[in-house]
């Protein structure tokens, strides 16, 4: 190990010379790094929302609407193909999975079957492995009864083909926005996770997200007073829809739409000449043209619906023929609502109904004071450990210091290189690698101090102390790479940002205990001839001297007992006190406005609006109020609405710096990955010790493993 050839010594500078140059331009800013020249890299670490602020939304695709959407096709189609055959029925009816209808005449059963058989033909699921997958089955059951089911496969073909065109449509959402990189990815079978930094307004994000915007226009149904409609039963062909109004109107409204929103080609905010309101300019394709002039030339003098989402935004008269394929929208709009509107019009509708189960939104103000919080946490971390490895172990010690600098330096540009974003959890894991890094020093430092000890001479037993000590550290950090791997695999967001920061630190510690730290002492050896260790506090205080730790074995085992005990009865009447990753619910940060926060005028209005348990505490300076909010009763729309209501009260007088909205599906998943992550982690090691070691320390450590 003391022999380092010229080969490795060039391999082992020009890694740390080319971390250097890739790690450098993260201590510049933007505007700095234009002034330089073209050759040097400008790439930078991605930073996480939570330390440039922005929002990240996770979107659940409603299966239910899928199902309901697909039964009442598969109802119209059975209605239409048994007309067409001629075939009489009565009792057609669908509920969950399940339609049926009665065939009047039993002679005309294999017909009605026959007729229905284009339901139950197979379609191709596309994709490179082709395939095919069956929607509808049919069964016959007694007195002409046929039933028909959707299967669980077609379900999840409409469900996975529904949320691909999702994707599409909220990307074309977000991108109007104008957002800079946003990350729009899918998450299992039925999220979507939106991240877009920088977004100072999450609430008109999630406003736009939220709606699937299926336009449609309809004829007004004249035939029957509304009130009546409401009073009675509204005739089959039409049903009662609302109007975006404060109040609402009702009007009663045709079901066959004449045209929908698919045929537009083109929306646009503008004002009206006459009145000068903002409104929105639509234009049809030729298609579409053709069938809104023909059905406005039909129906001159008689009302028709403009509807969006189940919603009446107008109802206006056709005074002429309108055929020119295109007009305008008006519905006392405000200007923003008019942009938002042909935002999702010309993004084109969603599939079915996105609800947000969690969200996380950071202020640019609360991002910049993480980043400096971090950088100070490291900083400081960074100088204890340096001043106490030099305190205690004197040159071995600087040695180590260096060490630690250019692994941080190699973290660094690994994280550039490989583009992973940094995010709070990943500077923790980068602060906890510099403990990793030294503890490495250290175990090659005393293994050296056990050969010296033992008889053998200085240089002997520094080659000897890198070779035994090698195994220690691959050891110990393996096992912490197994943890990481588990926790990158099972977790979500900022976690997989610190498995990736941890991973990395630990093949970066690895690279130069191993190759730095070895050539710096095959430096120090070569031009200091040394003939005893360097001295230091560690040498001093401990060196000679025998503590009797197994003469108090009894006293500390049974104080481990009386702990552990205790631990597991409290665990067991108590429980822990979960976050709200785990429990549901939200947390607000807010920071007031001008002077300094009244924690009990927040929590007076916050128990007006009767949302269960509400803590409001302050933290930090004077004007900062954290809020926590217990998980609503009736799912994630009750979390979001909850949310809704406390910044509708306090948004006026208070700055919402950081919110955390978990409903309960994300809760549930979490309690149950994190549960899985700690005991796959914990198995994998246990599995690596019983091999590594001989049985009996493989006991021990498993012991240790599970006291711990």
């Amino acid at each position: 190990m003391l022999y380092i050839s010229r080969w490795k010594t060039l391999f082992i500078w020009l890694t740390v010379a080319l971390g250097v140059l890739v790690a450098l331009p993260n201590a510049f800013t933007d505007e700095e790094l234009e002034a330089f020249p073209s050759w040097f890299p400008t790439h930078k670490v991605t930073l996480g929302l939570d330390l440039q602020g922005g929002s990240h939304i996770m979107l659940k695709m409603e299966r239910q609407d899928i199902v309901k959407e697909r039964l009442e096709t598969i109802v119209g189609d059975v209605r239409t193909q048994l007309r067409e055959a001629g075939v009489r029925y009565t009792g057609l009816s669908g509920v969950g999975q399940q339609i049926q209808v009665r065939i009047t005449d039993a002679d005309k059963i294999p017909a009605a079957i026959e007729a229905l058989r284009t339901l139950t033909d197979p379609v191709s699921v596309g994709g490179l492995t082709g395939g095919t997958v069956n929607e509808v089955t049919i069964e016959q059951g007694d007195d002409g009864l046929l039933r028909l089911a959707l299967t669980d496969e077609g379900i999840d073909y409409r469900v996975t083909s529904a949320l691909t065109q999702s994707m599409e449509v909220v990307r074309r959402r977000v991108d109007e926005l104008g957002t800079t990189e946003p990350l729009i990815q899918r998450q299992g079978d039925d999220r979507i996770i939106v991240q877009v930094p920088g977004l100072t307004d999450p609430q008109r994000l999630k406003a736009l997200l939220n709606q699937t915007a299926k336009l449609s226009f309809h004829m007004v149904d004249t035939t029957m007073p509304v009130t009546e409609a409401i009073n009675n039963r509204p005739p089959a062909q039409s049903e009662v829809l609302y109007s975006t109004d404060d109040p609402a109107v009702p009007y009663l409204i045709e079901r066959r739409a004449l045209i929908s929103g698919e045929n537009l080609v083109d929306a646009q905010a503008s004002f009206d000449q006459r009145t000068n309101e903002p409104v929105v300019s639509f234009r049809f394709d030729s298609r579409g043209a053709q069938r809104f002039a023909q059905a406005t030339q039909e129906n001159v003098g008689k009302p028709f619906a403009i509807v969006l989402d189940q919603q009446v935004i107008s109802a206006p008269v056709i005074r002429e023929p309108i055929i020119g394929g295109s007009g305008q929208i008006s519905g006392n709009f405000s200007v923003e609502g008019a942009n938002d509107l042909a935002v999702l019009l010309r993004a084109g509708a969603l599939p079915a109904t996105l609800t947000v189960v969690e969200e996380r939104t950071v202020g640019p103000g609360l991002g910049a004071d993480s980043i400096r919080a971090g950088v100070v946490a490291s900083i400081i971390g960074a100088v204890a450990v340096a001043a106490f490895m030099f305190a205690f172990y004197g040159f071995f010690g600087f040695l180590a210091n260096v060490a630690l600098a250019v692994n941080i330096v190699l973290i660094l540009a690994t994280l550039t290189l490989i583009g992973s974003t940094l995010t709070l959890p990943g500077i923790a894991g980068i602060v906890l690698t510099m403990g990793m890094a030294v503890d490495s020093n250290v175990f090659i430092y005393e293994r050296i101090r056990e050969e010296v000890k033992s008889g053998r001479s200085l240089l002997p037993a520094i080659d000897s102390g890198f070779k035994r000590a090698f195994a220690t550290i691959i050891d110990a950090n393996l096992t912490t790479l197994i943890a990481a791997v588990v926790l990158f695999y099972l977790g979500s967001g900022p976690v997989r940002g610190f498995a990736v920061t941890l991973a990395v630190g630990i093949v970066t510690t690895v690279f130069t205990a191993f190759t730095f730290t070895s050539w710096m002492f095959s430096l120090w050896v070569k031009r200091s001839k040394p003939k005893q260790l360097p001295k230091g506090i560690r040498t001093g205080m401990f060196d000679g001297r025998g503590l009797p730790f197994m003469s108090i074995r009894k006293y500390t085992f049974l104080t481990a007992a009386a702990f552990s005990i205790a631990s597991v009865i409290g665990f067991a009447s108590f429980g822990m006190n979960l976050g709200i990753d785990f429990r549901g619910g939200s947390i607000i940060e807010l920071k007031a406005k001008q002077g300094d926060a009244d924690l009990a005028d927040i929590r007076a209005r916050l128990d007006q609006l009767n949302l269960g348990e509400v803590q409001a505490q302050g933290f930090g300076t004077s004007q900062d109020v954290l809020v926590r909010v217990q998980a609503q009763e009736g799912g994630e729309n009750a979390e979001q609405s909850a949310l809704e209501r406390i910044r509708n009260d306090l948004d006026q007088d208070y700055e919402f710096r950081r919110v955390e909205v978990v409903g309960p599906a994300v809760s549930s998943e979490l309690t149950y990955t994190a549960t899985l992550g700690v005991g796959v982690a914990l198995l994998f090691i246990l599995v690596y010790i019983w091999f590594r070691f001989e049985w009996q320390f493989a006991v021990g450590a498993i012991i240790a493993t599970m006291h711990d």
